[in-house]
């Protein structure tokens, strides 16, 4: 005994509430790849400004760590320590 319940009701108006359904769930995937495109854009923003401050606060410490231990190793205090930070402050493509 199997019975026939497929959920269809026999009447033929099944498809269009398929093509109906099948509007919609492309108009939602449609709103979605909008709306994923625009985070997108915001992660970019996000990564570039990392590392802009990345590099305006390692660039200066790490310079001033390097001017630190040759200003000990010299006796030169704090002519290199200075030199070194604002030599390191400036971006990488200014330097090479």
């Amino acid at each position: 005994m199997m019975s026939d319940n497929s959920g269809q009701d026999g009447k033929g108006t099944s498809g269009a509430r398929l093509d109906s359904l099948d509007m919609q769930l492309k108009a939602a995937r449609k709103a979605e790849a909008k709306r994923a495109g625009k985070d997108q854009v915001q992660a970019k923003g996000m990564r570039q400004g990392n590392r802009v401050l990345t590099e305006l606060i390692a660039g200066p410490a790490g310079g001033a760590l390097v001017g630190w231990f040759f200003d000990r190793f010299l006796g030169t205090s704090p002519a290199l320590l200075l030199v070194c930070m604002f030599w390191a402050s400036r971006s990488p493509s200014e330097i090479l």
